[in-house]
């Protein structure tokens, strides 16, 4: 609600996730940012501020290397830029099996079963392909990112965290980082520390209005 009193708000399903339906259950991480401009095209909105978290992130990050001119700003939690597939295999349908991991299961059919259309096994191959491949993005891609951006960590995001996306801030010109204290790869959900990432991200947004 904090968002929604200044800003419209756009919450999207990705291809592959929530409700959004495709011909194909195959997705990846430039498909989506391809797709998130599409939207926009479709709603008339020439440009945005950018947030997103773990995909989201790396989505907001092609796309603004790619379409900068549809990024006002960029915000990205539990993102440190680069791929780093360690421990995908925890995301392998046979994985999650084979250690009985009944609760990431049932949260895979429960949250994207439209999108899956049931096959559960299948969205989480494509999960663990993505992270295999993605971000593909160099250092010299990253630094041309000339809009305004924020990248968040927790302290314990074995994804991200301080060393990273002080690498990544490094890389873009006057860009800025938060480190949540204790916090793990969702730092902004309800258990952990969400009043302090979300005053942080709406402070970095007012500034830019300044």
């Amino acid at each position: 609600m904090d968002f929604q009193r200044k800003y419209t708000c756009y919450f999207p399903d990705f291809r592959g996730h929530g409700r959004t339906r495709c011909a194909s259950l195959e997705w990846s991480t430039p498909q989506i940012a391809d797709d998130v401009v599409q939207f926009m095209d479709r709603l008339g909105i020439a440009k945005a501020h950018m947030i997103g978290y773990s995909l989201g992130a790396n989505v907001g990050l092609y796309i603004a290397v790619n379409r900068p001119e549809r990024v006002v700003t960029l915000t990205t939690i539990g993102t440190g830029g680069f791929c780093d597939p360690t421990g995908v295999e925890q995301f392998e349908p046979e994985w999650l099996i084979e250690h009985e991991k009944h609760d990431t299961i049932n949260q895979m059919l429960e949250r994207h079963e439209e999108a899956h259309r049931g096959n559960w096994q299948e969205h989480m191959r494509q999960a663990a392909e993505d992270w295999r491949l993605y971000p593909q993005l160099t250092k010299e891609q990253l630094s041309e990112i000339r809009c305004p951006a924020l990248f968040i960590t927790g302290e314990h995001d074995p994804f991200a965290g301080e060393a990273r996306v002080q690498q990544l801030s490094a890389l873009v010109k006057g860009s800025t980082y938060l480190v949540v204290p204790g916090g793990s790869h969702r730092p902004h959900m309800l258990r952990e520390s969400p009043i302090l990432v979300n005053d942080a991200i709406l402070e970095f947004l007012e500034n830019q209005s300044l």
